[in-house]
């Protein structure tokens, strides 16, 4: 069976420290799913999590069983975050946050596959809430920066502005969205413990 370390492959994304540091994200592959809302809240963030697992392990199990026999581990989920009137963002304001929630894939993952998953878990009566909202699209940010913010999301602030003040010190300017990508399954973990790599594209 082949397998695919994609966690290592990709190490210099899904890592990060205290210290800001400078990153190139090359163009990738991610399944995706949109919406708006408090993620604290919204039972559309909580239905775009349940759906893109279940279809990114959909996948994964399919392709492992499958006359090539891929093997890889899933990856963490991540998601942009916006709003149409960044005051609203910047002053929190989370009902009219927007979102683009994802899941990393392999870039042998096409349409096709997608697909095939989705019928697989219809046939299974497997019910996934936001199952044919979820699309797949390649996504390249180009230079960032990112850190490591360890704690509660809603203490993500100071991190934030470290990380933006390190990207104005070396010259460079916001550009794009703010991402973030949980490193924990926050269901499972205590408050304190979470660890969240906030990127941000720059210019």
């Amino acid at each position: 069976m082949k397998k695919l370390d994609l966690k290592k492959d990709f190490a210099a994304l899904y890592k990060a420290t205290a210290k800001p540091a400078m990153i190139k994200v090359p163009k990738l592959r991610y399944l995706m799913i949109d919406g708006q809302g408090d993620p604290n809240t919204s039972k559309a963030f909580a239905d775009a999590i349940t759906t893109l697992y279940g279809l990114a392990y959909t996948m994964k199990f399919m392709l492992k069983k499958g006359p090539e026999a891929i093997d890889y581990p899933v990856m963490p989920l991540e998601a942009v975050w916006w709003a149409d009137d960044m005051i609203d963002f910047t002053q929190g304001n989370k009902a009219k946050w927007k979102w683009t929630a994802m899941i990393m894939q392999p870039p042998f993952i096409n349409a096709k596959m997608l697909k095939a998953a989705k019928d697989d878990l219809e046939r299974k009566k497997k019910v996934l809430p936001a199952i044919y909202d979820v699309r797949l699209e390649d996504m390249s940010e180009g230079a960032s920066a990112h850190i490591l913010h360890v704690g509660p999301y809603a203490t993500e602030g100071p991190t934030i502005a470290k990380l933006h003040a390190f990207i104005e010190e070396n010259g460079k300017s916001l550009r794009g969205k703010h991402r973030e990508i949980y490193l924990n399954d926050a269901r499972r973990t205590a408050p304190e413990k979470l660890r969240t790599i906030i990127r941000q594209p720059m210019g």
